[in-house]
Parts: C-alpha cells; sequence; structure tokens
C-alpha cells in the first residue's frame, strides 16, 4: 500500500458532483478521493489516488451518468410543479374599471335645465 497519492484536477463542466463522488473509488480505488477545489479561478475537482486519474473513457461515463440524473431531477421537478394547485390564475386580473359600493355611491346626472 503506497502512502503516496496523486493529484489531480478536473473542471466540473457536465460533472455532478453527486455522480462523481459516488463513481471516483468504484474507478479509481478505496484510497482515492475527491473534494472541490478551485484552479486559475476555474472551479473543479482535486482527485488524490494512488494510481493514474481517471480515463477519457470514465470521463465521458460520469458525465453521461450525470446528464442522465440532472434531466430525472428535471423531470421530476416539472412533474411536482404540474401537480400543485394554482394559488393564482396564470394570467393576472387586470383591473378595467370599478363599479362603485353600494350606498356610497352617487348617481351622477348631467345638468341640465328644463325651460
Amino acid at each position: 500500500m503506497s502512502s503516496q497519492l496523486n493529484r489531480y484536477w478536473i473542471p466540473n463542466l457536465d460533472i455532478n458532483k453527486r455522480v462523481i463522488n459516488k463513481e471516483i473509488q468504484y474507478y479509481l480505488g478505496p484510497e482515492s478521493t475527491l473534494r472541490p477545489y478551485t484552479r486559475d479561478g476555474e472551479d473543479g475537482y482535486l482527485i488524490s489516488t494512488p494510481g493514474e486519474c481517471l480515463t477519457d473513457e470514465q470521463i465521458d461515463d460520469i458525465c453521461i451518468k450525470s446528464k442522465e440524473l440532472w434531466e430525472k431531477q428535471a423531470a421530476a421537478r416539472a412533474k411536482k410543479e404540474s401537480d400543485k394547485q394554482l394559488k393564482r390564475p396564470l394570467h393576472q386580473p387586470v383591473v378595467i374599471s370599478r363599479g362603485s359600493k353600494p350606498g356610497s355611491s352617487r348617481l351622477y346626472r348631467p345638468n341640465h335645465r328644463t325651460s
């Protein structure tokens, strides 16, 4: 067992944190760790592992699984929102005119004279 770990950085573009956390030890072994890391102003992940880093194929697989998870989450959110009863109508009513309240209004009569 090696006490020296290699450290690699990969950008977080198209990679869901839950997915890569789940997959990292599967691909790189039980000693591998992952943490958020910013390199030159770009967010990503710092991978520590006794061996080599992820292959292109493994990263592609993680990206595909990430996309699937995001799509599944979006579909669940859309379903949840469509099941909710709307508190208000989709179109906000616009007041065109208001009638007068009973008892507080005067009838408007044009001023006309009788001869």
